[in-house]
């Protein structure tokens, strides 16, 4: 398996991973380790249905892909600094966007995972505040290189640990994206509306 395409198994991995709102019964870590587990069998079970009936595959993959995403705390990750100037409707509805375009994306990529291990790494910060966000990382392993990914979890309003941000290989995805929203606020000028309307 190529580089490329352990970038891609990674981010669906990750991006997917479905927690079934345990909250606080478990730790960060346990959450993830339950939801990729939960995500595995989901797509093996469903895998069939990405070649005779996508709609259906992917409206499985976002069942699940939504369990422990926080999508409107991703939509302010991304909007960074713009999100003070947004109102409720934009971010829901840039929240929105996210979940059907990354839901496609993964779901799609997800179709090739290969089984290679997938290690959870000790968490850095066993010792500080449960309740404070929690990075969370893994390692996947095979091939001729180890790719290394963490995410960002934080506890919601409904004390559930939620997904809102990940990175890959030391990359930043909220950054990459909020460097996208803010090309495209300076060249719509600073209309969001624009902006989601141009937003691929």
């Amino acid at each position: 398996m190529n580089l490329l395409n352990k970038y891609v198994v990674v981010l669906a991995l990750i991006a997917m991973s479905p927690a079934l709102s345990f909250g606080q019964q478990y730790t960060a870590v346990e959450t993830v380790e339950i939801g990729v587990k939960e995500l595995l069998t989901t797509v093996q079970e469903s895998r069939e249905l990405f070649l005779t009936d996508r709609e259906s595959y992917f409206g499985t993959i976002e069942e699940v892909l939504s369990s422990i995403v926080d999508f409107n705390a991703v939509a302010e990750v991304v909007m960074n600094r713009y999100a003070a100037s947004a109102s409720d409707v934009q971010k829901d509805r840039f929240a929105e966007i996210l979940r059907q375009t990354l839901t496609r994306f993964y779901g799609a990529s997800l179709v090739a995972y290969e089984g290679q291990e997938l290690a959870f790494l000790p968490s850095r910060n066993a010792d500080a505040d449960p309740r404070a966000d929690t990075v969370v990382g893994m390692e996947l392993r095979g091939g001729d290189s180890n790719l290394r990914l963490q995410y960002q979890m934080f506890i919601n309003e409904n004390d559930e640990w939620k997904l809102k941000n990940i990175s890959l290989a030391g990359i930043n995805l909220g950054r990459q994206y909020f460097t996208q929203f803010s090309a495209l606020m300076a060249q719509n000028d600073n209309d969001i509306d624009a902006v989601l309307d141009s937003w691929k």
